[in-house]
């Protein structure tokens, strides 16, 4: 039997063992399983979209799940179109109405929580899935976004059940979120919105979930993601391993991309797959491979198609002076560079008695950490040159952004320093070369981080970085996930994190210092009336010089006060093997793997594994 037949016949024979266990089977290609291996630097946290505001949980769940709306995969600059919708939802004038219609015929993906039926996404779907996010029992993460964006009557349901310490209402009809009929559900605000869409092409944040399946699994329910995405999730070991596989429910959907007129490569990819039923693999394998070598290593000897960000640490390898290495080029590796829409900061706890609160003393022992803090040494040493100097909490690719905006945000003075450290009574007094506070206490700064690589050598320039104006530093090492944890606490006080953004809107950042939003996005626990103002009213106005102002002027208090300590502007670059067909980044498309090829059999003849 020849090579290519006997694979197919072991695919379909591990397709009936899988539905003989009870699992769903996948639709194997013409020819051996189309599989793209690659692997997540942080391990996962849940796959509940009620639940997740993690980049790496809301990848595999962005795979899983449907938003009625989604961005074009090659189109640039960003652009929105229908993904479960019918059409462009309706909007009223004033941005406060917004209609949706769900097309007819597209399922969920098989599961015992639907008793052996087929289960048709409705609008009540939506309407039950935002609510979810407003039920106290699920602890939202992304509250914040739709409070902040005033659905009429959610946040008082929300705050009844609260106040009375009972279940949620999901029965109640609100003013502001009603299904009309059983395609067509209406959501309104109280206040303009003229961004709120974005929100609806995030499938990871408002996909469809099921409420059958939320009653079937109860608190597990991040463990058992149901939706009506290209893939569902057919294997998992925490914080191990995850297998995506084709969806076999998933509608028919077509390859139907408009790339930019000039960009020859992307208009070929275009070409090449117009029409081309969705999705192009069958399963994706995700490893997580915290430390950067292995990962680098596993990548180089094939055991993955494709690394996401190349580790800082290999790039002058793998792309010195930013182009290619000759010998990954000669075999066949692709690179696909690109600037990633978000800001690395080290947060200060505005509610620690040490290093928050907003008196004089306090923010000028921010300042002078932050004017301690040696960012060019940062990018050159520890981050390969792989980023740029951030002079405010405003990332690249996003509406808001200003390229020629400067700042003290990046300056690098350690007289200036001391002098603030001095001036405000951070001084030496026992002669043990360490400062102490005003008030004579020690003077000791927590700061969290993680056990991979670059987070150690971030902790080295750190050292170095306050050893330089007298203050002593120590460093509380955990896994990410359990950082995360206790951030959303408030019990960190200090943390080094990145924050991206899913919308190409600089709203997103001003959000990590907006006051209601603490506990979710402001991990730093930020809370400015004069702040919270200026964020309140540059979120009514549609884009345009007055919106840009106010957000310049929310930005440049963010920088005055620090609670933030905001480092870089990551540069992203992904190596792809020769056989991963394609390829190409889009940063406001978690699931970008949907509309990747891999040629199994060129794959298989490098000796990769097989599924």
């Amino acid at each position: 039997m020849k090579r290519t037949a006997l694979l197919r016949v072991l695919a379909t024979t591990l397709v009936l063992a899988c539905s003989a266990a009870g699992g769903q089977s996948t639709a194997p290609s013409d020819g051996p399983l189309k599989v793209l291996r690659y692997a997540f630097p942080i391990a996962e946290t849940s796959f509940d979209p009620a639940y997740i505001t993690d980049l790496y949980s809301r990848t595999v769940a962005g795979a899983i799940f449907d938003a009625p709306l989604e961005f074009e995969f090659l189109a640039q600059p960003a652009r929105m179109r229908p993904n479960t919708a019918a059409a462009m939802p309706e909007v009223s004038a004033d941005f406060r109405r917004f209609t949706f219609r769900i097309q007819p015929g597209i399922y969920f993906a098989d599961d015992p929580a639907f008793k052996g039926r087929k289960r048709e996404l409705t609008a009540a779907d939506y309407v039950y899935s935002l609510k979810r996010h407003y039920d106290p029992r699920w602890k939202s993460g992304n509250l914040y976004l739709l409070e902040a964006d005033k659905i009429l009557g959610l946040s008082e349901l929300r705050r009844e059940a609260l106040d009375k310490k009972q279940p949620f209402d999901y029965e109640r009809e609100v003013e502001g979120l009603k299904a009309l009929d059983r395609y067509t559900f209406q959501i309104r605000l109280a206040e303009p919105k003229p961004r709120f869409l974005y929100h609806f092409a995030d499938s990871s944040f408002t996909g469809a979930v099921a409420r059958e399946v939320v009653e079937l699994y109860g608190d597990k329910v991040g463990d058992h993601p149901v939706g009506t995405g290209a893939f569902y999730l057919k294997a998992w070991k925490r914080s191990s391993r995850m297998v995506l596989a084709r969806n076999p429910n998933f509608r028919d959907k077509r390859y139907d991309e408009h790339p930019p007129a000039g960009d020859g490569r992307l208009q070929a990819i275009a070409s090449r797959y117009k029409g081309k039923r969705l999705p192009l693999l069958d399963e994706v394998h995700i490893a997580v491979i915290e430390e950067a070598q292995p990962r680098w290593l596993s990548f180089l000897n094939d055991e993955q198609d494709l690394i996401e960000n190349v580790p800082a640490e290999f790039a002058n390898v793998a792309f010195p002076n930013n182009t290619l290495a000759p010998n990954l080029a000669k075999r066949g590796i692709q690179m696909v560079r690109y600037a990633r829409a978000d800001v690395s900061v080290s947060y200060f706890g505005m509610e620690n008695p040490v290093v928050g609160g907003y008196t004089p003393a306090k923010v000028a022992l921010r300042r002078a950490i932050s004017l301690a803090v040696d960012v060019d040494r940062e990018i050159r040493l520890v981050r390969r040159n792989q980023a740029i100097p951030a002079q405010g909490p405003l990332a690249p690719q996003t509406w808001g952004y200003d390229p020629a905006f400067k700042s003290t945000m990046s300056d690098h003075d350690v007289g200036r320093a001391k002098a603030l450290l001095d001036m405000h009574g951070y001084v030496d007094r026992n002669g043990d070369g360490w400062r102490e506070q005003p008030d004579g206490q020690p003077l000791v700064i927590d700061y969290h981080s993680q056990p991979d690589q670059q987070s150690r050598q971030l902790v080295e320039l750190w050292q170095k970085n306050m050893t330089a104006i007298g203050i002593k530093m120590d460093f509380k090492t955990a896994k990410w996930p359990e950082n995360l944890k206790a951030s959303r606490a408030g019990k960190l006080m200090m943390w080094g994190v990145g924050w991206v953004a899913g919308q190409p809107d600089a709203d997103t950042f001003l959000a990590l210092g907006y006051g209601p939003n603490k506990g979710q996005a402001n991990h730093a626990r930020f809370n400015l009336p004069a702040f919270n103002a200026l964020y309140e009213r540059q979120r009514s106005l549609p884009d345009g010089p007055e919106r840009k102002v106010l957000m310049t002027d929310a930005a440049r208090l963010m920088i005055a006060y620090m609670p933030y300590k905001v480092h870089v502007h990551r540069l992203f670059t992904d190596l792809a093997q020769p056989w991963v067909l394609g390829y190409q980044r889009n940063i406001f498309v978690r699931d970008f793997f949907r509309y990747i090829d891999v040629d199994a059999t060129q794959q298989r003849g490098r000796g990769a594994d097989g599924p």
